[in-house]
């Protein structure tokens, strides 16, 4: 409320008008170094592992629930709903950025468990009825981003077939004369007279990378991050240079200013509680399901697929 500064809003999770917060803490501090931004990232990851996850502790081991992040009341932690959206499926792509990919593999693979259900996700998915609650698609890149980002991390050819999976639902369900369509109605396939321009700056655009291996953003050997919508932008060092520091005469002063610049180190960006990193995802799972039969199949039935 712009009269009174309280929030109106009880909501927090992980989808809509949340997504990119997360996303712009880790990444303003792989780009720019602000060691701030890192510090408020860490603090947020901590919050949602411990308010907004549920299920076991381990993704692809142990009993119980497969991990899913619910949306919480901000001030008690306590579940608010039953739904998630799909721009969630932004996180999988996020938690490869920090290197907890076990977690990764789980979430993304909840989500492409609705996409096999009904060829697009829904906008909004309640998981205890296990149906939608709000039934379009609008060709969104979120899904295909984290499939991308996972494929990768791990080089598991699944992610491959992730990706032609969807690519031909998009091209049987959604593909019309003048390009691709909203669909109104994941159940019935209806579609709207609309395409919105993400769907070619960024759902197109990881497709195509996820099967290009030979594009230059995978082979120049210069390292890329993509934004919040799809822009590529080299990770460069000069980025985190003070444009200003040649203003100042003093060897001092400019030692002083230096303090304000934080050098990332690649083992900073692992997250504090982070319970899972790139390197436990041994090789031999590199061509077989990245999660355990028994555990696909259960995330299967929590969609209603079997």
């Amino acid at each position: 409320n712009i009269q009174t500064g309280h929030w109106v809003g009880k909501q927090s999770g992980l989808g809509a008008g949340l997504d990119s917060f997360y996303e712009y803490l880790l990444k303003s501090y792989i780009l720019f170094g602000e060691k701030e931004d890192l510090e408020m990232f860490n603090a947020a990851y901590q919050s949602i592992q411990s308010y907004l996850r549920r299920g076991r502790e381990a993704c692809n081991e142990g009993e119980g629930d497969p991990p899913l992040y619910v949306n919480v009341n901000m001030f008690s932690g306590q579940l608010m709903n039953t739904w998630i959206d799909s721009l969630q499926a932004f996180f999988p792509g996020l938690q490869v950025l920090i290197g907890d990919v076990e977690d990764a593999i789980c979430l993304h693979a909840f989500y492409y468990a609705i996409w096999k259900r009904y060829g697009a996700l829904p906008e909004r998915y309640n998981w205890q009825l296990q149906a939608p609650d709000v039934l379009f698609y609008p060709l969104r890149p979120e899904l295909v981003e984290s499939t991308y980002l996972l494929y990768q991390a791990t080089k598991n050819p699944f992610y491959l077939h992730v990706g032609m999976d969807i690519l031909q639902s998009l091209e049987k369900y959604t593909k019309v004369k003048c390009g691709y369509a909203t669909l109104h109605h994941v159940i019935d396939k209806s579609k709207e007279d609309r395409m919105e321009s993400f769907f070619l700056s960024e759902t197109c655009k990881y497709l195509y990378l996820l099967f290009d291996e030979e594009n230059p953003v995978h082979k120049s050997g210069t390292r890329y991050m993509f934004t919040t919508e799809g822009h590529i932008i080299s990770v460069d060092k000069r980025l985190r240079e003070l444009p200003w520091k040649e203003f100042f005469s003093e060897d001092g002063e400019r030692d002083q200013e230096e303090k304000f610049v934080h050098r990332p180190k690649s083992q900073e960006l692992r997250v504090i509680n982070s319970s899972s990193n790139c390197n436990r995802v041994p090789d031999e799972r590199r061509y077989s399901l990245p999660l355990k039969s028994i555990y696909m199949r259960q995330i299967d039935q929590m969609v209603g697929l079997i």
